[in-house]
């Protein structure tokens, strides 16, 4: 999102800047949350899949790395008022970690030019949000032992339609964002 030349090199600053205003974004969409039996539905990975396909996947994947090592640390970035290492461990903890490789491949493909048409881009972020629900289920599964139909029910479920509503969102979204940091560069 911050616009570069071709071919220069992310700065230090560029990036500090870049991670703390995600790790911030990302803060406050987990403040926006609807409470469920295990895992809270949030509007994390809608903002997620955002900085994956602004970012790119080196900075993208450094920002959530960031912002997990921030909530570690006992920072109250994660949902609900825990903070630590509790949602690391937790039910949510293959969803967190799934941010991390959500946006490694959701800003992959945008480097490779899917985030240039709304539909390769809603694409993107679908493959995004089944990396994302795939943690978290095989997490729930298996690291919890709910097993996989109860994994599948609470894990999943529930999040199959907003997943969809942020996917249209985040793709709508994302070129107009980049028209208005074009026009102001």
């Amino acid at each position: 999102m911050w616009p570069t030349r071709p071919g220069e090199a992310v700065g230090a600053l560029r990036a500090a800047v870049l991670i703390v205003l995600g790790t911030a974004l990302m803060a406050l969409s987990a403040k926006v949350n609807l409470p469920l039996p295990y895992v809270p539905m949030t509007l994390q990975t809608l903002v997620v899949l955002m900085i994956g396909a602004a970012y790119g996947w080196r900075l993208g994947s450094a920002t959530m790395i960031a912002y997990l090592a921030e909530g570690a640390m006992g920072l109250p970035v994660f949902a609900g008022p825990v903070a630590g290492i509790a949602p690391l461990v937790g039910p949510t903890a293959g969803y967190l970690f799934g941010f991390v490789l959500a946006a490694f491949v959701t800003g992959w493909l945008a480097e490779r030019g899917w985030d240039r048409s709304v539909m390769l881009l809603f694409a993107a972020m679908a493959v995004g949000h089944i990396v994302i629900l795939a943690a978290g289920f095989g997490w729930l599964a298996f690291g919890l032992g709910l097993g996989a139909a109860k994994a599948w029910q609470v894990g999943i479920v529930p999040f199959i339609a907003a997943s969809l509503v942020k996917n249209a969102l985040g793709a709508a979204l994302m070129p107009a964002a980049r028209r208005i940091v074009e026009r102001r560069g």
